[in-house]
């Protein structure tokens, strides 16, 4: 375990293996900078006995050593030494073996001729890792308004994973169903590591004009198009410290998936009209509702930008898959809503048959739904119990129902069509403002852009 950190206690102390003196020299000499103290070795035996002697912070190895790779290494540090963030130093392009030592658990990499920014960044980010690691007491949890509810074992696990990769740099690509929470997964990532006091910049993909995209991914320079009237800092360098969160990353036109890669592998991006790159230091997390997997073979996503995102994935559940999280969903949700309400009421109940007919539902929008349905239900319910009846369930998605509308299929168009009818005759009302329509229908403003995008209405 790694000492207690006092800044009046003596200094950092780093392990760096390379069996090359010029680098060793190199890594002793920028590290000695930063006020850290190293030990060098030229072998995976040598950092054995480095290992069994000091207690180190942090560790740097190069990937081809004598008697073995730095994935070697790694896997030793993470069987015996687990707390220690241990980062790889690989040959330009070599980005394979960069993302198994990322999957077998080094905390980070970085690409020879190595770029001493880059270098600096990544061991300020190893160190926070580790002073949190070395606490004598257990660190309080990060106040946070991201909330992942339910006791289930799939939400356990969930819980566990976020815990272990938000002491990565890993990229992690986070599957799942529309409305299962995956930016809620992100910024959960994102707040229990060492990036915390960073930004979290989500960005979907599917809602950046396309001849606009790359302007907005990496900035651009005054005068490099029509309309650039100054220069203007892109996602990259707006997250820059911190993580940058590609939501629906399968809506990504191929020209930038291409340039995405590039940034990615350089940790550099270049403003459209620049001479240069520009360093930046981000995590990458992303997420879609889409089998990415079946894209790339359908030609529709780049392979190679697939494994270099998913270096880990993160499966993030369906409600089918947790239906006894909903009881507790349901009482925080309805709380939520109390709260949102204002006039201090008391928070509307389930009856057990809304109960039980929420957990027989097959949620194909999931947790959004559950909120879609319940937010519906307290303005329809009489006094302060909410009836089956209140729910509005089409039976026929439950899992086990026997579909409950006409051969003719017509009560679920005809329900829609006057929903659709409430909605434009308050737009209209409103003068097209979404925000004041949504007040008038008596819903949030989340509530009324999910059901636009529901009935085809965007």
């Amino acid at each position: 375990m790694n000492r207690p950190f006092d800044k009046a206690q003596d200094r950092r102390l780093a392990l760096v293996v390379d069996d090359e003196p010029d680098i060793r020299e190199l890594l002793e000499l920028t590290l000695g900078r930063m006020g850290i103290d190293s030990h060098a070795a030229e072998s995976i035996a040598q950092a054995h006995i480095l290992l069994g002697k000091h207690t180190f912070d942090l560790c740097l190895t190069d990937m081809r050593l004598p008697d073995g790779n730095g994935i070697d290494l790694v896997e030793y540090i993470q069987k015996n030494h687990a707390s220690l963030p241990v980062a790889v130093i690989t040959a330009h392009g070599s980005m394979e073996l960069a993302i198994s030592a990322l999957k077998a658990g080094a905390f980070d990499f970085v690409s020879k001729p190595v770029d001493l920014h880059v270098l600096r960044n990544l061991v300020s980010a190893a160190l926070k890792l580790s002073e949190q690691s070395s606490q004598a007491y257990p660190v309080r949890e990060r106040r946070s308004r991201h909330i992942l509810l339910g006791e289930s074992s799939a939400m356990q696990t969930i819980r566990a994973t976020i815990a272990k990769l938000a002491r990565s740099q890993a990229p992690v690509y986070i599957s799942g169903e529309s409305g299962t929470g995956k930016e809620l997964i992100a910024h959960l990532i994102h707040d229990k590591g060492p990036r915390a006091d960073a930004p979290f910049v989500p960005v979907n993909c599917g809602a950046i004009p396309e001849h606009l995209m790359e302007s907005e991914f990496f900035g651009h320079k005054k005068g490099s198009f029509t309309g650039a009237a100054g220069d203007k800092d892109g996602l990259f360098q707006a997250a820059h410290g911190g993580t940058l969160f590609f939501d629906e990353v399968a809506d990504l036109p191929l020209h930038m998936q291409v340039k995405l890669l590039r940034a990615i592998q350089e940790k550099a991006v270049r403003p459209v009209g620049a001479q240069k790159e520009t360093p930046i230091d981000v995590r990458i997390l992303c997420a879609t509702h889409k089998n990415l997997a079946a894209l790339v073979k359908d030609g529709a996503f780049r392979e190679d930008l697939y494994y270099r995102l998913n270096v880990i994935e993160l499966h993030a559940p369906s409600l089918r898959e947790r239906r006894e999280d909903i009881p507790l969903l349901a009482e925080h949700i309805l709380e939520k809503l109390t709260r949102q309400a204002g006039a201090g009421n008391e928070a509307p109940m389930l009856s057990r048959q809304a109960l039980q007919t929420l957990q027989g539902y097959s949620f194909p929008g999931n947790v959004r739904e559950l909120e879609n349905i319940l937010e519906r239900a307290v303005t329809l319910c009489e006094g302060n119990i909410i009836q089956e009846a209140d729910l509005h369930l089409p039976q026929n998605t439950a899992e086990k129902a026997v579909p409950a509308v006409p051969a003719s299929g017509a009560l679920e168009p005809y329900l829609d069509t006057l929903e659709k009818n409430a909605i434009m005759k308050a737009l209209e009302q409103t003068r097209y403002n979404k925000t004041a329509a949504a007040k008038l229908l008596g819903i949030t403003f989340r509530a009324l852009r999910y059901r636009l995008k529901k009935l085809g209405m965007e």
